[in-house]
């Protein structure tokens, strides 16, 4: 008799622990393939590198361009895609239109570190 409710509470347990990895997984899923948003930003890569310890992830900077009289102001993006990380290390100093898609409440900086990632990269010069 106990051995059927302690067969019974391991089975729940395992239920309960495989239906937690499955709703995390498709959280994550859902967070890196639905946008938030989506745009342009026009500016010059002042830096790009890939950065981590564990999880290797392409990091940019872009110095985007600003009214005369203004402050410039720092776009921060990450980058998934191989052949955009081609096309944005070979526009580096030149004036750049990075597409990017917003992702919000990403879990982990294993997926990049900002929450938007740079999708096409066109230099414009």
């Amino acid at each position: 008799m106990v051995s059927d409710i302690m067969k019974k509470a391991i089975k729940i347990g395992a239920l309960l622990v495989v239906a937690v990895i499955v709703l995390c997984a498709g959280y994550v899923m859902t967070v890196l393939n639905v946008s938030y948003s989506k745009g342009e930003r026009v500016g010059y890569v002042q830096k790009f590198s890939q950065k981590g310890w564990l999880c290797k992830t392409w990091e940019g900077e872009l110095q985007m361009i600003s009214v005369p009289g203004s402050v410039p102001e720092k776009f921060l993006f990450s980058v998934r895609d191989d052949a955009t990380i081609a096309k944005i290390n070979s526009s580096l100093g030149k004036k750049v239109s990075l597409s990017y898609q917003q992702h919000k409440g990403i879990p982990t900086s294993c997926f990049g570190e900002s929450e938007y990632f740079a999708v096409n990269s066109k230099t414009l010069e």
